[in-house]
């Protein structure tokens, strides 16, 4: 599948999305989203994987809303009058950031198959795609596929396509990886259960440079490393092993098994970030790892934009991930829970922000007591 790594959401819009009431976002090349627990952290970056979820194989739109439950799932607790659910995304380029526009518009009642109300492309100001149409009326049961999941019918806006099947969520959970079952489970690869198995499965010459990398990058947070490599078992099952410096000559080999969290998550980051992919959607990667290592990953991700051209959107509760000065104010939004819904604002637009970075304090200072919970004290009150 050709990828186009210049392409990026530049916006989306959410109506009725889970947390969210309504909000639109614009999106920088790399976006980092700070909020306290349950204000929709996780929902925004599902959204992104919803609009993935509709074009691979085995997806689609009913599959997407079934993975999640149902559509009253989906759908915001306070929508009222309008229970509609809306996505609309904007994927385009610094030059033109509107060079496609999707948007899906759809509702349905629990145990009934989600319906669309209505689906539109655009390609820069034409539309291309308008829903439902003559057909759809005459036959309403085509209202259950978008037209972004049929092969005979995406045709003109197969680029659209292409690029929401690139893109990649990764949050890796290391007891998954660990577990020797793993490949019985590989729908879930979106938390790392294959990501051993993508490495063995990498052309020897690509995966061994990758490697090498990795392993001198590790060594940074894990001195004693020394070579990393694919072992298959008598099973049949792929592992990592790793060769530690060791009293003995020849060193100790490890398995994953014996990894410890940190370093089976920055493997995993750190394998993705060398992929040629689309949009990079990465759940606090600061997991497990030492605030001196946190410190350096924005620098990092900016590196693989530079090389690769990939968007990335994070999650984060890291004053050491937001100390870094490289980051803007217009990458940064933060998103803060109100009657209606989860409120999103970038930090560009909150005076207090841009107050306290002209007062000296960092970003990381500047921002996150700005969506600390109001009274966290009221925690050691708790008596077991």
């Amino acid at each position: 599948m050709a990828q186009r790594p210049d392409l990026r959401f530049t916006r989306i819009e959410l109506v009725n999305w889970r947390n969210f009431g309504h909000c639109g976002i614009d999106l920088a090349p790399r976006v980092f989203l700070v909020g306290p627990n349950a204000s929709g952290k996780s929902n925004l970056l599902d959204a992104f994987r919803f609009l993935r979820q509709l074009v691979v194989s085995a997806g689609g739109l009913q599959a997407a809303v079934a993975d999640r439950g149902d559509v009253s799932r989906l759908r915001a607790l306070h929508a009222r009058e309008n229970s509609d659910i809306r996505i609309v995304a904007d994927i385009g380029t610094a030059a033109d950031p509107r060079k496609w526009r999707y948007e899906l518009t759809f509702n349905g009642r629990k145990a009934d198959p989600a319906r669309i109300v209505g689906e539109r492309v655009w390609h820069q100001e034409s539309l291309i795609l308008n829903r439902p149409d003559d057909g759809d009326r005459k036959d309403p049961r085509r209202l259950t596929e978008t037209h972004l999941e049929q092969i005979s019918a995406n045709q003109p806006f197969r680029e659209l396509v292409d690029f929401l099947a690139g893109i990649e969520y990764l949050h890796v959970v290391p007891q998954l990886i660990r577990d020797p079952e793993r490949l019985s489970s590989r729908r879930s690869a979106f938390f790392g259960i294959d990501l051993i198995q993508r490495i063995a499965e990498t052309p020897k010459k690509t995966r061994d440079a990758r490697l090498r990398r990795i392993v001198g990058a590790l060594q940074v947070a894990v001195p004693q490393i020394e070579t990393i490599e694919p072992q298959q078992d008598t099973r049949g099952i792929w592992h990592i092993r790793a060769k530690y410096r060791h009293w003995r000559p020849q060193g100790a080999w490890q398995t994953e098994e014996s990894f410890s969290d940190g370093t089976l998550r920055l493997l995993g980051l750190l394998w993705s970030l060398q992929d040629q992919g689309g949009p990079l959607l990465l759940e606090e990667p600061e997991l497990s790892l030492h605030p001196e290592v946190v410190r350096q990953l924005p620098r990092l991700f900016a590196q693989v934009q530079r090389a690769r051209g990939r968007q990335i959107i994070l999650t984060t509760h890291s004053l050491s991930l937001l100390s870094d000065d490289g980051i803007g104010l217009e990458e940064v939004f933060l998103l803060r829970p109100r009657q209606e819904g989860t409120e999103v604002t970038p930090a560009k637009d909150m005076q207090v922000v841009k107050a306290l970075l002209e007062g000296g304090v960092s970003l990381g200072e500047a921002v996150l007591p700005q969506v600390a919970p109001a009274r966290p004290e009221q925690l050691t009150l708790f008596a077991p």
